[in-house]
């Protein structure tokens, strides 16, 4: 019987790179900051590359800056040698990823930017290699052992190279003011795109909203009620403010003698639950599902001005769980 525990690797594994994380953060020092203030100041966009495992971790530190509102991509070095250093221009900053530092595909990428000027940030664990000299900034990887000893495999290295690209682009993007709304523009598709959807792309407009005074008959108040089709219809005051709303439950509450009175007299004052457009899709249907009480349709106000009304039905629809 083999003596294999896939379980003990798998836990050894984490625990190396869990403890390597650890000593990052406690590493992290004035170079970080520079990093940050320069990548801030960058005119242009910011240019992620780096040969072999260093690579793919640069292309996914792109692909997060770009998502979170800083312009940037990723150059293959052997590809910039051969023309795509002409996509890199003065007002860019490079981030190059090299563990050893000495990854001779680099050389290019290293040179011109030396020779134009170029700002160069490097995530690698050797200061003193050729890229550690040429960068304006080293972000120096924690000594650590890569989680494969026997084969020196990146793992460990390349882990630490991923978590200082994501404590960038996540230090960039609050320095910059970044805010779900503006992560939004960058995921409009699928899950995510969905749940930072907000209440006013998917709210049915003035046009269709259920509306009728504090002192209209409630005769016509059920015409519109069941005209709109909502199950409830708001009830504004004198200066156009949802002042209240008529819900199934208060027609109940009040079925004796409920066609003499006014829309004001069988209104439930002040909607407990009301949204604007500017909320989240995801809080508005948290705000639903509160059993304090749990509701299907909200209304959607502006400055105490009902501008539009949204479904539960809508949410589901858009995707939005």
């Amino acid at each position: 019987m083999s003596d294999f525990d896939a379980i003990s690797v798998g836990r050894r594994v984490l625990t190396v790179e869990a403890e390597a994380l650890l000593s990052q953060a406690r590493d992290l020092g004035a170079t970080f900051v520079e990093a940050v203030d320069r990548l801030f100041l960058a005119k242009g966009r910011i240019i992620c590359t780096g040969m072999g495992k260093s690579g793919h971790v640069a292309r996914k530190i792109a692909a997060t800056f770009a998502s979170t509102g800083s312009p940037a991509f990723f150059v293959h070095p052997a590809e910039a040698s051969h023309g795509d250093l002409g996509m890199i221009s003065q007002d860019d900053v490079i981030i190059a990823l090299s563990k050893s530092g000495a990854a001779p595909e680099l050389a290019d990428v290293i040179s011109y930017a030396t020779r134009f000027g170029i700002p160069l940030i490097a995530i690698t664990g050797d200061p003193l290699s050729v890229l550690g000299k040429a960068a304006n900034i080293v972000l120096q990887l924690t000594p650590s052992a890569e989680a494969t000893s026997e084969v020196n495999a990146p793992t460990t290295s390349t882990t630490l190279q991923l978590a200082l690209g994501d404590a960038l682009a996540v230090a960039l993007l609050e320095r910059r003011g970044f805010r779900p709304h503006d992560f939004r523009i960058f995921h409009p598709g699928g899950k995510l795109g969905a749940m930072l959807r907000t209440v006013g792309d998917l709210m049915h407009g003035f046009g269709e909203l259920p509306l009728v005074s504090a002192t209209t008959p409630m005769p016509k108040a059920l015409l519109v009620m069941t005209e709109k089709r909502w199950g409830t219809v708001g009830v504004t005051g004198s200066n156009g403010s949802l002042v209240g709303a008529i819900t199934d439950g208060d027609l109940r509450r009040h079925i004796e003698g409920l066609m003499s009175h006014t829309a004001g007299e069988v209104m439930t004052a002040g909607p407990k639950k009301t949204v604007p457009p500017t909320m989240l899709a995801s809080e508005a249907l948290s705000l639903m599902s509160d059993p304090a009480p749990a509701v299907t349709v909200l209304f959607v106000v502006e400055a105490e001005k009902p501008v539009g009304i949204l479904h539960i039905h809508d949410l589901l629809r858009a995707g939005v769980m």
